[in-house]
């Protein structure tokens, strides 16, 4: 699928939750918390984990490039996915076939879909990097998909710094067998 003929509704859906990031107009069921109440609280000197969802900027340069979080490794047969609740990244599963993910998988902070989780990303680049780290990507494609009856299209991405990569504006410049 071409990046220029993504349904309307999900490229102005992703397009309108990254406004609504940059001014502060997040959705009034998932209002997004203050960083600073989240990371250090200097009230009680405590350190809080940052949770990649919630407390990770979408990016300077969104929608042409955006921050995502990798949850799966490109090359794995374990299916990650991040805990709401805490942030962690944990087992899901491990896949009983010889199949394993292409390339890096996770989701686009601070973006919420249809079916109550993170916007879904596959990210096309030369190495797998370990669950849990966040990278920069560019959109060149949408894979869309229908998991237990429900809408659960992936965006397909490149590594923004990914010299083999970073260059690709559309998924139709892919080689086949990409």
């Amino acid at each position: 699928f071409r990046f220029s003929s993504i349904s309307r509704f999900v490229l102005e859906k992703f397009r309108r939750n990254m406004a609504d990031e940059r001014n502060g107009n997040g959705e009034q069921n998932h209002p997004a918390p203050k960083l600073n109440h989240r990371i250090i609280s200097s009230m009680s000197r405590r350190s809080v984990a940052a949770h990649p969802w919630h407390d990770l900027e979408i990016g300077p340069d969104a929608p042409t490039v955006f921050n995502c979080v990798v949850e799966i490794t490109k090359g794995s047969k374990v299916k990650y996915e991040l805990d709401k609740k805490t942030g962690l990244i944990k087992v899901d599963r491990i896949l009983y076939s010889s199949v394993v993910y292409p390339h890096n998988y996770g989701f686009i902070p601070r973006t919420l879909c249809e079916d109550g989780d993170p916007m879904d990303v596959l990210v096309l680049m030369q190495e797998p990097v370990i669950p849990g780290c966040f990278l920069r990507a560019r959109a060149i494609g949408l894979m869309p998909m229908i998991d237990q009856g429900e809408k659960d299209d992936k965006i397909i991405a490149v590594c923004a710094d990914d010299p083999e990569y970073r260059h690709y504006t559309d998924i139709k410049q892919l080689a086949p067998h990409r």
